[in-house]
């Protein structure tokens, strides 16, 4: 079967993601607007960071967000949603776009 890095139908391209190394270039990330703070967790003062594994796709955007290390008190949800509007510059091998999983750590802390 071709590899089809569009990510368009899920079940096929779950074959085509590259993880970094052999070659590939880590995508790098362009656009990441702040994570906001849940109410629940300002309230109860709650801080740390959650950690989510993404796909970036051919055109810099993240899919299949996945919880690695989740947080409580709404944090995680509030991490899914700011990384979901990420934009990257995607990961390249031998000068073609592919798509690329990575982790993304997104920090809560009060200061």
């Amino acid at each position: 079967m071709a590899c089809d890095s569009s990510l368009e139908d899920p079940v096929s391209a779950v074959s085509c993601i590259n993880h970094l190394g052999n070659g590939i270039t880590a995508p790098i990330v362009l656009n990441f607007p702040a994570a906001q703070f849940s109410d629940e967790a300002r309230r109860a003062k709650y801080q740390g960071d959650c950690i989510l594994s993404l796909v970036v796709d051919t055109r810099g955007m993240p899919k299949n967000i996945r919880v690695v290390k989740p947080l409580g008190y709404g944090l995680t949800e509030k991490a899914i949603e700011v990384v979901s509007q990420y934009r990257f510059k995607p990961a390249m091998k031998d000068g073609t776009l592919v798509p690329v999983r990575v982790d993304v750590e997104v920090a809560f802390h009060l200061y």
